[in-house]
């Protein structure tokens, strides 16, 4: 395994400059973007990127983004642009509403959702799925939910910076050294939801956690309670003992956003299918390290697939 020497030390450093730091793009490799309807009323879509030449028996990669985001945030764009230059095809899943899709599906995304991606998997074949953020929640927690079947359609999770437990989560995040992510997302939550025409400004009056939006809002949206039922019911730390398939989780101790004890419980360490890489420090999705590997996790995704994609016998 490679070992992380961070760029950064401080986790709010190595947060937001992962956000930001330029990511290599593959104007070599086009998007293709293809819609996919997964149920009555409801389109995600997936921009396909197919390398020029694939190696026999050449992984196919779904990567997932996180609360917000979509195939254009940079850890994707990196990732993408890595496995394609090993010949690999790399796909970019859309949670529904999201990447300019508000209009396509009559209802929204939430943490647990993963008869989409399910739906899309059926439709172009096994792959190796990589979320992040919240979309690890959904790749892990679709692996679970398919158990001894996950091997038909998932040929491994990689899950990177993942709220397994969603209420902790939360709580975490309306701490006040996490402020301003929590109104950004707040922001962009609340622009995506009125984007869909079916909400109005006076729907997010008085919300200004994301707990209070998910239960006022996310919550009731899909027959949940409240926000408490939604985390209990969706957070893929309740599905991992039933994984099946080969799982990376990734995570630094020092995220900001994740309590790390999460993942010392033997939800995590009692099965024998779950690989946990813990660094010290990295922050939220940041992972930036020294020269010559300044994207450390895309690295490490990767050489870890390749261990787990079968050789072509000579």
């Amino acid at each position: 395994m490679l070992p992380f020497d961070p760029l950064f030390r401080n986790p709010h450093w190595q947060t937001i400059a992962g956000h930001y730091w330029p990511r290599t793009a593959s104007p070599a490799w086009p998007l293709e973007s293809r819609f996919f309807q997964t149920e009555p009323g409801v389109q995600v879509l997936v921009q396909c990127q197919l390398p020029h030449s694939a190696p026999a028996r050449a992984p196919a990669l779904v990567l997932v983004h996180g609360l917000e985001g979509s195939g254009s945030a940079g850890y994707i764009r990196s990732l993408a642009a890595s496995a394609l230059a090993r010949g690999w095809a790399a796909h970019r899943f859309h949670m529904r509403t999201c990447g300019g899709t508000e209009r396509l599906s009559n209802t929204l995304y939430h943490a647990g959702l993963t008869s989409d991606l399910h739906a899309v998997l059926r439709q172009i074949g096994p792959a190796f799925l990589v979320g992040f953020s919240l979309g690890g929640n959904v790749v892990l927690k679709l692996a679970g939910e398919l158990g001894e079947r996950g091997p038909e359609l998932i040929r491994g999770v990689c899950a990177v910076s993942t709220p397994l437990d969603l209420a902790a989560c939360a709580r975490r995040i309306a701490e006040p050294d996490n402020r301003l992510y929590e109104l950004r997302f707040i922001r962009r939550m609340r622009a995506r939801l009125l984007a869909t025409g079916r909400f109005s400004a006076s729907d997010f009056a008085g919300l200004r956690r994301l707990i209070d939006l998910d239960d006022r809002i996310t919550a009731p949206a899909f027959g949940f309670r409240g926000a408490a039922e939604y985390y209990e019911t969706q957070s893929a730390i309740h599905f991992l003992p039933r994984i099946r398939v080969p799982a990376l989780l990734i995570q630094a101790k020092d995220d900001t956003f994740i309590p790390y004890g999460i993942f010392e419980s033997a939800a995590v360490g009692s099965n024998p299918h779950i690989e946990l890489v813990a660094t010290g420090e990295g922050g939220h999705l940041g992972f930036l390290a020294r020269q010559p590997h300044r994207f450390w996790a895309d690295r490490v995704i990767l050489d870890w697939i390749g261990l787990h994609t079968p050789q072509q016998s000579p």
